[in-house]
């Protein structure tokens, strides 16, 4: 927003500019003529009174000193005489053309355009001459038309440096303008971004122009809503999670009672299966209170230690288990989900394993890194491979007779963080699960 701003300030004022000293510019070119103008008729006057009164010699002397250095040039033509019968020409333009003819014989000054600038024509009347207007000499006082001379140009850069001027200034002014919107907007996308973090940021100043401070308030009040909607959906969840659990004891206290003991087992069983879910339920309603909106955590540091959790049971089973990490040095792999959810996901994959696969049947773990950032994890095993007719997004199916959750579980916390899940069973036999685990 503030880059555009300065953009079609500058554009603006550059238009505006243009528009105004390019008319300018040519004015001053207008006004350096006239003023050349101006000054050739003063000369013309003044070499009348020279040639008027004075002869040859002295209007001789007068030339060369008004045509040295001077953008004006000034020539006396006299007539044809006995002494000079193609007539006498004094100054720097000799040549005597019809336009000179025609005002000696009218005996009336004229002014024509001529190749680079403008021709005066100015008969005299010689004092006491009796001559006819034939006879009369011509002022002839040739005027250029204004070139790149250093007044022209000095003039010319004030108007291009003001010019600039005017355009810094609009560009500082726009960048002023536009830094009291992006920063208020910036401090709100800040904010924005930090509100599902664990911690809450500190509350936005109201900054800015009135639009921008409406909308930090507007925000504010819509954060303290949400707050207070989170606050009531997990207190409403502790509490039913409090309600469900004196139904369930008491019922505990009925199965305990229970004289068939297989019939006991099972009811105790589907008991301590309810509780678990209720428990589950109640972490599920925290999870944002514990981990924010978005979680992170080391996925190498906690798959590896859950890992190396399994090696127990792999040994009392005699079950061959290896863990092998691919990724360089000790840095931290931090991947978008919890450390919980890391955890029972890689607990679902070895307990399908040591659950669905003979004791001999090896199992291999392997950790890489991901391109583009995240983990991927891969559980190999020797066994006889996942179903034909598996279906990873079917809660509550399974081929097994377990509940059909671990896979979904897994297949979910990999989607939530912005990989997947492949399950495949490769030529040479077994099953592979690749888990690929985003990034933040």
């Amino acid at each position: 927003m503030r880059r555009s701003l300065i953009l079609t300030v500058a554009a603006a004022v550059s238009m505006v500019l243009l528009a105004m000293l390019v008319p300018m510019a040519v004015l001053l070119r207008s006004y350096a003529l006239e003023d050349q103008l101006s000054r050739a008729a003063l000369e013309v006057q003044a070499t009348e009174t020279v040639v008027s009164g004075q002869d040859v010699g002295a209007v001789s002397v007068y030339l060369d000193a008004i045509n040295a250095d001077s953008e004006i040039q000034t020539t006396v033509l006299y007539p044809a005489s006995a002494l000079n019968p193609e007539g006498l020409d004094v100054g720097p333009d000799p040549g005597q053309d019809q336009r000179v003819v025609e005002a000696r014989a009218t005996g009336q000054a004229r002014i024509d355009d001529v190749d680079g600038g403008a021709e005066f024509l100015v008969p005299v009347s010689l004092s006491g001459s009796s001559l006819s207007a034939e006879r009369t000499p011509v002022i002839r006082v040739v005027v250029d038309s204004p070139g790149f001379d250093a007044a022209l140009v000095r003039s010319w850069l004030v108007l291009l440096g003001l010019g600039i001027v005017l355009l810094a200034g609009a560009l500082v002014l726009a960048d002023r303008l536009g830094r009291s919107f992006v920063v208020p907007i910036r401090g709100l996308a800040t904010y924005a971004q930090q509100l599902g973090d664990r911690r809450r940021p500190d509350p936005v100043s109201a900054e800015g122009p009135a639009e921008v401070r409406e909308l930090a308030l507007a925000m504010s009040r819509l954060v303290g809503r949400i707050d207070v909607l989170l606050e009531r959906e997990r207190a409403g969840v502790a509490d039913l999670s409090h309600r469900l659990r004196t139904p369930i004891t008491a019922l505990r206290l009925r199965v305990d009672g229970i004289g068939d003991p297989a019939e006991r087992a099972r009811l105790g069983g589907d008991l301590d299966e309810l509780e678990a879910m209720v428990d589950h339920v109640v972490r599920e309603a925290r999870r944002s209170e514990r981990e924010g909106l978005v979680p992170e955590c080391d996925g190498v540091a906690v798959l590896e230690q859950r890992a190396h959790f399994w090696e127990p049971l792999a040994e009392d089973q005699e079950r061959d288990l290896s863990v092998e990490v691919l990724v360089a040095g000790s840095v931290p792999v931090p991947v978008r989900a919890a450390e919980e959810d890391l955890a029972a996901l890689l607990d679902v994959l070895l307990d399908n394993v040591f659950t669905h696969t003979p004791d001999s049947a090896a199992v291999r773990v392997t950790l890489a890194p991901r391109d583009g950032g995240g983990l991927v994890l891969t559980v190999e095993d020797d066994g006889p491979g996942y179903p034909a007719d598996i279906d990873v997004a079917g809660r509550g199916t399974s081929g097994a007779g377990s509940t059909g959750l671990g896979l979904s579980i897994v297949e979910r916390t990999a989607t939530e963080s912005g990989g997947g899940l492949v399950l495949s069973r490769p030529a040479e036999g077994g099953a592979r699960a690749v888990v690929e685990l985003g990034g933040p």
